[in-house]
């Protein structure tokens, strides 16, 4: 970058909010997707819109690539600045602006943690849904760019499903306003949703209204364990066919079993094939009677025990030995990586069968575990970057996995988005006329195409070889 140029991005936010040495600048060419790294140019925290606006008129004006980042736990390579440039942190815009309690909102800026915005709420006895893994430490304007979702999706959807309205600083240092605290609006194109799941491609998230909801009066947790995948897949269509939508449905297989509890050691047994953990809330009579028909069709379909929480310490703890499942694998190989192939429910022990084959077919340990209620499953490789020949067979294993997914009515994708590690399939699941209608918002939107340069569109996309499966 022209030392002109660099003094001039400098200036807008100061010395002291200006990442410009080596050691600096390389906390931030990775984020948590492994195999993914790139130095930018410079680091920069703006301290609020006008900042933004100033930083993107100067990178327009020179062609120089911005890549927006919130705390890098993204997943895809999403946030890797592949193309040098600006790396934008939203760690001094971390303000929550306003708590609307007549309209049921909260306006943040995008560097706000999102175990923050809960926090906040339930203080005024309200609640915000989406709770991603990594809530504790994410951004919003990270959950909001990725459309994140969570343990929670079954019942309260996604990121999308909760965001009411957005300022945006479009590639020209332009500012759109998008939706607003309206029940209805129908007027035009609906830019919010865009925007969101958009990965930093089409502009940059300056301010984000959220909605929220009343926070539920109860709730109640139980896990069941089996020896067999088949009877929990079956369970988890018989708790949906009985009209019951938990707000929790997660799912994992025996390798993660044993992986949390030699981190937690919370007494999981380490002999079983699947766990579920349930978890429902709302009205106190409904839960309970929801609950108590849950505990019955976990037996009917085989449960060898299910376990019942006792106290609400006791459900957090079990929530978070879920939570905690990719920290407890990463413990057992140097390199981690963590995918989210999305089927249908009906099709979850097919794609978990899949995986396993995949997983003695390369030779690999794949372990998994996901969400079970709305089938998007997180096979996790364990393994070595170090190792070429073995890197070699995680990504045949992931495009075979990939695969499946598809032919089984599912994506490549369920919450992590594309980013730049998955790039090269996105065009299995939209197609190529998909592709051209996605490039074509993109050409209108960013001509210059600055705003996270490499990712969601692939220099080659892989060619698809299509595996037969029994």
């Amino acid at each position: 970058m022209d030392t002109h140029v660099l003094e001039r991005l400098v200036a807008i936010t100061g010395t002291s909010h200006a990442k410009t040495t080596v050691a600096q600048k390389l906390a931030y060419s990775y984020d948590a997707t492994a195999n993914f790294q790139a130095m930018p140019d410079i680091v920069l925290s703006p301290s609020s819109i006008e900042d933004i606006k100033e930083i993107v008129k100067v990178c327009a004006k020179h062609q120089i690539p911005i890549v927006s980042r919130g705390s890098g736990t993204n997943l895809a390579a999403g946030t890797t600045p592949t193309s040098g440039g600006v790396v934008l942190l939203f760690n001094r815009m971390n303000r929550i602006l306003e708590l609307d309690q007549e309209n049921l909102t909260i306006t943040v800026e995008p560097g706000v943690i999102t175990q923050a915005i809960n926090e906040k709420v339930a203080s005024s006895g309200l609640f915000y849904p989406p709770d991603p893994s990594s809530m504790s430490i994410s951004t919003i304007g990270g959950n909001v760019s990725e459309n994140s979702g969570g343990l929670r999706g079954l019942k309260y959807g996604v990121t999308r499903d909760y965001v009411k309205a957005l300022k945006v600083v479009l590639p020209t240092g332009e500012v759109i306003t998008t939706g607003g605290k309206l029940a209805k609006d129908v007027a035009g194109y609906d830019l919010t949703s865009l925007f969101v799941g958009s990965e930093g491609t089409l502009g940059v998230i300056a301010e984000i209204t959220l909605g929220l909801i009343p926070e539920p009066e109860t709730k109640k947790t139980l896990l069941a364990f089996y020896n067999e995948l088949e009877q929990a897949a079956e369970t988890v269509s018989s708790i949906i066919a009985a009209k019951i939508v938990p707000a929790t449905l997660e799912f994992m297989d025996k390798g993660t079993i044993q992986a949390v509890e030699d981190f937690m050691h919370i007494g999981l047994p380490a002999d079983c094939e699947a766990m579920l953990l349930i978890e429902q809330d709302g009205d106190p009579a409904v839960v309970e009677k929801d609950m108590a028909l849950v505990h019955q069709l976990c037996l009917e379909h085989g449960a060898t025990s299910v376990q019942m929480a006792k106290s609400a310490e006791e459900a957090a703890q079990l929530s978070i030995a879920r939570r905690v499942a990719l920290s407890a694998l990463a413990r057992l190989r140097p390199t981690t990586i963590l995918e989210d192939a999305t089927v249908p429910r009906s099709e979850i022990a097919k794609m978990v069968k899949t995986i396993q084959q995949v997983a003695v077919k390369y030779d690999l340990l794949i372990c998994t575990f996901g969400h079970a209620g709305d089938g998007n499953l997180h096979p996790t490789i364990l393994t070595d970057e170090r190792d070429e020949e073995e890197m070699s067979r995680v990504e045949a294993a992931f495009a075979e996995i990939f695969d499946r997914a598809i032919q089984l009515g599912g994506t490549i994708t369920g919450e992590h988005g594309v980013g730049e590690m998955k790039s090269p399939y996105l065009e299995w699941k939209i197609g190529a006329e998909g592709m051209a209608v996605m490039k074509s918002i993109k050409q209108a939107m960013d001509p210059l195409n600055i705003m996270n340069l490499g990712k969601m569109f692939a220099k080659d996309t892989k060619k698809r070889i299509v595996v037969h499966h029994e």
